[in-house]
């Protein structure tokens, strides 16, 4: 469904643990110059999370994707980078068309979105 990185993992672990927080969260929301933006944010307790949020365990934390994104990250890995210039997280999403320079602002193609919706009704019946 999401997969992290090793690099990812031991980030989000790390922020949980420097921020005394349960999860780094990851949605998707309107915006940005491609349409869409990733949207991060971290979650001080499971009861901070929407309850069909989808949590994956990463050692001493968490990572939650809000359940209105994942049709949006379906298929995504999601690593950790550092360079000279500073260090993020970077979202491969096989959803977008196409992202902005950024990192953050990412243009989804609905076809691909829909594809997934349709793949889940079917696994679901």
């Amino acid at each position: 469904m999401i997969d992290l990185t090793e690099a990812a993992k031991t980030q989000i672990e790390k922020l949980c643990k420097d921020n005394d927080v349960f999860a780094i969260t990851l949605g998707m929301k309107g915006g940005g110059c491609a349409g869409f933006e990733y949207d991060w944010d971290s979650a001080k307790s499971r009861e901070d999370l929407d309850e069909d949020s989808t949590i994956i365990e990463t050692g001493e934390g968490n990572f939650a994707i809000e359940p209105m994104s994942l049709l949006y990250l379906m298929g995504s890995t999601i690593d950790y980078k550092t360079s000279i210039i500073g260090s993020q997280f970077e979202v491969d999403n096989p959803m977008s068309k196409s992202s902005c320079g950024c990192g953050v602002s990412v243009n989804i193609d609905m076809d691909k979105v829909t594809e997934a919706e349709n793949n889940l009704i079917t696994e679901i019946k």
